[in-house]
């Protein structure tokens, strides 16, 4: 049997530690575990066109607002299965995270059998969510509209998406990822297209909009 193949992302060595010693010892041989502290080497584990399984995603990841992480790898790679992963374990990031595609839900206080046991289930093609939070949240309209248009974004145009929402210019954007000025103005065009926005700050508002949690 081949291994599963699945890739621990997140930005806490400690963490990423403690997933690889769950997961070795609950699957044994049958893994194969790669780590990435940001969505940028998160991105470019899944651009070498392995057969990846599982992506074990941290809420909080640095090149993303929230759930927009989430968000791209669903719109990118549909069939590739996403368990969030995080120490915000009330009802509505759980809700959230349902949601918007993810396939599971692991809060970061979890036991090793749990961890195991969402694992091994979500790879097995069911879904796994914490038995003890009760689902009362929902999902507002324009959160799924504005998941919608992230969704849609290519992983480049996240990328200046993300660094618009840092506040960088065209001129900063472009030197940061080696291309022409007039590549970025073209990808902003198209970003604001997707997204439905006019301006840089409404583009930047929407994003920040996948890193809120409701409070109702």
């Amino acid at each position: 049997m081949a291994a599963y193949e699945i890739i621990i992302a997140d930005d806490h060595p400690l963490f990423r530690s403690a997933l690889q010693q769950a997961l070795t010892l609950g699957l044994s041989d049958n893994v194969h575990l790669v780590e990435a502290a940001s969505i940028a080497e998160l991105e470019t584990l899944l651009e070498q066109g392995a057969e990846w399984d599982l992506v074990l995603l941290d809420l909080n990841m640095p090149g993303a607002y929230g759930f927009s992480g989430l968000v791209l790898l669903r719109g990118q790679y549909p069939q590739l299965p996403v368990v969030m992963i995080s120490a915000q374990e009330d009802a509505s990031v759980v809700a959230r995270a349902r949601e918007f595609g993810a396939s599971g839900f692991i809060p970061k206080s979890s036991s090793l059998e749990a961890i195991q046991e969402a694992v091994r289930a979500v790879l097995d093609g069911d879904v796994w969510w914490p038995s003890n939070i009760e689902d009362s949240s929902h999902v507002s309209a324009e959160a799924k509209a504005a998941s919608a248009g992230l969704a849609s974004l290519t992983p480049q145009q996240f990328r200046v998406l993300t660094m618009v929402c840092d506040g960088l210019l065209n001129k900063q954007i472009a030197y940061e990822l080696s291309v022409s000025e007039a590549t970025i103005k073209a990808h902003v065009t198209a970003i604001f297209r997707k997204l439905g926005v006019r301006t840089r700050t409404q583009a930047a508002l929407l994003l920040q909009q996948m890193g809120s949690i409701p409070t109702n």
